[in-house]
């Protein structure tokens, strides 16, 4: 069941497009990881989604009500962690907390019971009492978090959920997404893209405001990679090893992986797609007369596959985005 469907969604800021046609599906208990470089169209879409912004033309539909029409409806059945949380820091959490409950009509009677629950949820027991302005980067954090929970809506939509965090909290706020695909369905838009890798169960790239590639992080990283590297480590001089590589058939680039020690090359090889030069490397090798310490792949990771597909980076402070802060002030 498609929990949400997005179909030609495009968003015109004057006469510059800040997405183009997007289309894709999110189903039931899925995480999706969302990613693309600053500018690209992420915040875009994630306001036509959480109906903070119309589109231009095109639509989307969560839990089968339309964005353009069903604003209301659609707004109860989902949590929002925006990347500038709007929290209101003179208010202590357990008050702020209180504040979203009544805004989402969480019945009294279980307001407190609610805010319990959430609030052990993403570790916030120790803090309900302090006024939010004097909270850590990590602890507002968490705050956005836990608004966002309230009332338990089916679908959640995180932008930059773990900015700001310590390694330990990064890990508790990844386990804590990854425990809401038994009854959530989750679109999670990050920098880190490891952690997509270990949170996602599928992964949308947009670039330049349109859909660049979509799969599981395993295929995007098998299929988009546009060479296969590994590591040659040779006991010979780095002079010699580098003219071996610069003409050696397969080979793109070659660099080096660590400044020489005890007469220990250490190379980064780039070859051809699809071609393992490794078996006519470790020949090459044998006949220099040379000792071969090590020969391994390097597999290509997310991270790869995002520089490869998004090759121009846009400003954050690119015309879409200003126009965006334009429409929000207006």
């Amino acid at each position: 069941m498609a929990m949400i469907e997005v179909d030609g969604l495009t968003k015109y800021y004057g006469r510059l497009a800040a997405i183009r046609d997007v289309n894709f599906r999110v189903g039931s208990g899925e995480i999706v990881g969302f990613l693309g470089p600053n500018g690209a169209g992420k915040t875009t879409t994630m306001r036509i989604l959480t109906c903070f912004s119309p589109a231009s033309s095109g639509g989307a539909k969560i839990l089968g009500l339309d964005v353009n029409t069903d604003s209301l409806s659609i707004r109860k059945k989902m949590g929002y962690l925006p990347e500038n949380i709007p929290l209101y820091g003179w208010m202590r959490v357990r008050a702020y907390l209180d504040f979203v409950a009544r805004a989402k009509k969480i019945p009294a009677g279980q307001r407190a019971q609610e805010i319990d629950r959430v609030a052990a949820s993403v570790g916030l027991d120790q803090v309900m009492g302090k006024i939010i302005r004097w909270l850590s980067k990590g602890y507002r954090q968490r705050v956005g978090l836990a608004q966002a929970l309230l009332g338990d809506p089916p679908i959640l939509i995180l932008d930059e959920p773990t900015i700001g965090l310590d390694p330990i909290q990064i890990r508790e706020i990844r386990n804590l997404i990854k425990s809401f695909s038994r009854n959530r369905t989750v679109i999670l838009s990050t920098h880190i893209l490891p952690e997509v890798s270990e949170i996602c169960d599928r992964v949308i790239i947009i670039n330049k405001g349109t859909i660049v590639a979509e799969d599981t992080p395993a295929n995007l990283t098998k299929s988009f990679g546009k060479s296969t590297r590994c590591q040659l480590v040779v006991r010979a001089p780095a002079a010699e090893v580098t003219t071996l590589l610069t003409s050696f058939p397969g080979v793109l680039t070659a660099r080096p992986a660590t400044d020489s020690v005890n007469g220990e090359t250490a190379v980064i090889i780039e070859a051809s797609p699809g071609k393992d030069i490794r078996p006519a490397l470790a020949r090459a090798v044998h006949e220099k007369g040379w000792d071969l310490l090590e020969l391994r792949p390097i597999h290509v990771s997310l991270e790869d596959v995002f520089i490869d597909l998004v090759t121009e980076e846009i400003e954050e402070s690119s015309a879409s985005e200003g126009l965006e802060k334009m429409e929000v002030a207006s």
